[in-house]
């Protein structure tokens, strides 16, 4: 990794740049900051495109559209959920059925909180588990309470597996990694959940998609975001760049560094790395 010179452009061409939304595109309150959109304005302008992934369903990416003038697709479910600005789908990675319900048992047995999304819906089994309330003002749609998850297990784009035993989230992805390897992604985009889907639903494969979708290379894609699900999309772009609040292991994985998300740091990225403005 390169920390932020004082000046200077990335000499390469890119014609995208992919980011990351929590904790990378909007602040710790989750709003996207004045200089942050005027960034995005301003690589339009400069004819680059612009586009988000999150771990986040799609329909928790709907309300970044306006403001962002968003014009590609927006990948929820860490790309597995593709959906256009006009709120249809473009294209999804369903968990398989059985795969979703051995996730669900896994995450059961370590006593973490099961959480599952289809495209358009969350169900949880208790509104007043931890962390449930800010899940739902993320992404900005309150969950269904059930305690019979079958039609959605057949249905489902995303689990989270959810605690603050940190020992349990641990061990609960080591078991998921070796008991649906091939058919389940796990990765923790939080310190306390496992997102859980689709074994190609991940950023890395969004950069590809994107790519395929524009036509342009992946070399032309720039990429910017904070947490450990960042990283295969870092090393599938032609540029990766790490926030400043991003961890020592993701930092390791970019090939630039900004300031952290309360310091305007994805706008200063921009600014800076694709644009050759001077911070």
């Amino acid at each position: 990794m390169t920390a932020a010179p004082a000046g200077g452009k990335w000499p390469g061409k890119i014609s995208l740049l992919l980011s990351d939304v929590d904790g990378t595109l909007v602040t710790k309150q989750k709003v996207v900051t004045p200089r942050a959109q005027a960034a995005v304005k301003k690589l339009a302008e400069a004819g680059i495109a612009f586009t988000v992934t999150s771990s986040r369903p799609p329909r928790g990416l709907a309300h970044l559209i306006e403001p962002l003038n968003l014009q590609l697709p927006i990948g929820g479910f860490n790309g597995g959920g593709l959906m256009h600005p006009d709120g249809s789908v473009a294209e999804s990675l369903m968990l398989a059925p059985d795969a979703a319900h051995e996730a669900f048992r896994i995450t059961l047995k370590h006593g973490l909180d099961p959480w599952v999304y289809t495209l358009t819906e969350w169900y949880v089994r208790d509104l007043e588990a931890p962390h449930v309330a800010r899940e739902a003002f993320t992404i900005t749609f309150p969950p269904h309470v059930t305690t019979d998850f079958e039609a959605a297990l057949n249905n489902c784009g995303k689990i989270v597996a959810c605690g603050d035993d940190y020992d349990a989230v641990r061990a609960c992805n080591a078991e998921l990694d070796q008991v649906l390897a091939g058919k389940a992604s796990a990765t923790r985009s939080q310190a306390y959940f496992i997102d859980i889907t689709h074994p190609q639903s991940n950023k890395g494969t969004m950069v590809e998609t994107m790519s395929r979708l524009l036509g342009i290379p992946t070399s032309e894609i720039a990429c910017i975001g904070d947490m450990a699900n960042d990283i295969l999309m870092f090393e599938k772009a032609g540029l990766s760049i790490a926030m400043g609040n991003a961890a020592d292991e993701v930092k390791s994985k970019a090939k630039l560094s900004t300031t952290t998300n309360e310091d305007d740091g994805f706008a200063k990225a921009v600014e800076h790395y694709l644009l050759g403005m001077e911070n």
